[in-house]
């Protein structure tokens, strides 16, 4: 088992969740790769895409629906500063993952979280488990308490 899904599992396993991580036979880099893979709606799949702040450097997570955008002057406002799309070397030493596998737990340094009202809408979504070939199920209400996440409306 890779240390990145070491972590996911064992940040699951301590937050009392009882969903495990699920290997896929194809990578799920993508949005559309991930919802193939798990036989459930685009939008059932938890995007986690990190900005960071123009001013202080932070990093932000931005937890969202797979068919949705973020608006940047909406994730901007809800983080108090201008935000730009971290690099792929940022999120990695800020995470401890590489993009394409980035868990909404389990990073290596915590980030404010933010989480998209519209995954609320189904009773189970998808998140990456560390890597790209996997993936674990989680009921919305349960990835936002484990995440400390805002519900909040940053999306286009």
């Amino acid at each position: 088992m890779s240390k990145s899904l070491a972590r996911v599992t064992t940040a699951l396993e301590a937050a009392g969740v009882a969903a495990r991580p699920v290997e896929v036979p194809a990578e799920t880099r993508t949005a559309e790769q991930a919802a193939a893979a798990a036989g459930c709606a685009l939008d059932q799949i938890v995007k986690s895409i990190l900005f960071r702040g123009e001013g202080s450097g932070r990093l932000y997570l931005f937890l969202t629906a797979g068919g949705n955008r973020i608006d940047a002057v909406k994730a901007s406002s809800l983080a108090g500063e201008p935000l730009g799309r971290a690099d792929a070397q940022e999120v990695r030493a800020v995470t401890g993952f590489a993009i394409g596998g980035v868990s909404p737990v389990g990073h290596l340094t915590p980030s404010p979280e933010f989480l998209d009202p519209r995954l609320m809408d189904f009773a189970q979504v998808w998140a990456a488990a560390g890597t790209p070939r996997h993936i674990f199920p989680i009921a919305p209400g349960e990835l936002l308490r484990i995440t400390g996440a805002k519900l909040a409306d940053f999306t286009a």
